[in-house]
């Protein structure tokens, strides 16, 4: 059998959007906590100005995560790693809603993190998977589920504990998790791909190796980073003028405007086709266009609600698009590679997501909203020039 690719009878569609299911419940939770904070210093004693230090854990620990367990799935049975992952990730889901400490919390939410990268594994695996004229349209919809978990975890978190309390929430997912392990390895077809013959240290350094020979990683890489600091500028300080005066919404309300980013998210599911197509490039420069033009009516956004919701749409439509197409891009040159192309990659997405925090809570103390979208719009101008100076290299 041909390492390049597996028949495209070993994933369906409704195998695909299974890995979608997997991807978004998996990558869920590191999200969760974001609400949850208040309540978690609450009961652990932990001051407010430190329980921060619950997100950055799980951030830090995801990206170790992209650096040395994503790349294993090049080296060992996917099928095997994946499910081995999320029966882990179960165990330390546990230890987090059960924590009697906070010290117990930590060390639990650091292997959530961790274990969290289960993720890029299956996107790696759904590309491997597919046959190459539909690679790109594969990546599209299990991609699609990351966006949509990370979106919707604020508000699955939100409701469970107003439910039952924010232990609840990391309890439910623990059940859910299992249940999907066990589905997936069920499903998960017995295709052996051709492995390389490296030590993991081996492994591990050429994952460097790889961003020297490809160029087109680089270029993708980079412009994950800045179309990642722009998303994560946005969403993080969202929350800050919808639950100021004038607007004073509710954190329920505020968690609805994620339903919108999942609007803009499934419709960019489609742009895997058009890198299916040849029309990679282009779909890269219409998206980066957008993601530039969608700073404008968020700017309204104390103004008018109707016009953030647009926003938001063209935000995470235009993100979304990029991310698909790079993807899709990237998952092409090494076939041998392709968990440690997606780890590479990732990690620049991670440093884009945790620049744009970082800078956007910065820029809101000083400038307000208009500070933070100026400061969206010059990141997505960069990404937009960066792309036209780009794209005839190959």
């Amino acid at each position: 059998m041909s390492s390049e690719s597996a028949p495209a009878s070993l994933i369906s569609r409704n195998v695909a959007l299974l890995f979608a299911i997997a991807c978004g419940l998996a990558v869920a939770n590191i999200y969760y906590a974001q609400p949850l904070l208040d309540a978690i210093s609450n009961e652990f004693g932990i001051t407010h100005s430190s329980v921060g230090i619950v997100i950055t854990i799980t951030q830090v620990c995801y990206a170790l995560g992209l650096l040395l367990l994503v790349p294993l799935g090049d080296l060992l049975n996917r099928r095997w790693l994946i499910a081995g992952q999320m029966l882990v990730s179960v165990l330390a889901l546990i230890v987090v809603g059960t924590a009697p400490t906070s010290m117990v919390l930590f060390i639990g939410i650091a292997a959530v993190g961790l274990l969290a990268v289960v993720t890029q594994t299956l996107v790696a695996y759904a590309a491997t998977l597919a046959a190459p004229a539909e690679r790109g349209r594969t990546v599209g919809v299990v991609t699609s589920g990351i966006v949509i978990g990370i979106l919707l975890a604020r508000t699955f978190a939100g409701v469970l504990t107003d439910l039952a309390g924010w232990r609840s929430v990391y309890l439910v997912s623990a059940v859910l998790t299992l249940i999907m392990a066990c589905v997936l390895f069920k499903v998960l077809p017995h295709y052996e791909q051709k492995r390389e013959s490296l030590s993991y240290l081996q492994l591990l350094h050429s994952l460097l190796t790889l961003f020297a020979q490809e160029r087109i990683l680089r270029i993708r890489a980079a412009l994950a980073l800045m179309i990642f600091t722009a998303f994560s500028i946005f969403w993080t300080s969202l929350v800050l003028p919808l639950s100021a005066p004038p607007l004073s919404l509710s954190h329920t309300a505020i968690g609805a405007f994620g339903l919108a980013g999942v609007a803009g998210a499934l419709a960019a599911a489609r742009a895997g086709r058009l890198a299916d197509r040849g029309l990679g490039q282009r779909t890269t420069g219409v998206a980066l266009i957008l993601l530039l033009i969608s700073w404008l009516p968020i700017s309204y956004t104390q103004h008018s609600l109707l016009a953030l919701v647009v926003g938001i749409v063209l935000l995470d439509l235009a993100v979304q698009a990029v991310h698909v197409t790079n993807q899709s891009m990237i998952l092409t040159l090494r076939p041998e590679a392709r968990s440690r192309l997606t780890a590479g990659y990732m990690i620049f997405y991670s440093i884009g997501s945790a620049t744009g925090s970082i800078a956007s809570t910065s820029i809101y103390v000083y400038s307000g909203w208009n500070g933070v979208c100026l400061l969206g719009a010059i990141v997505s101008a960069l990404a937009l020039l960066f792309w036209v100076l780009t794209r005839r290299l190959k």
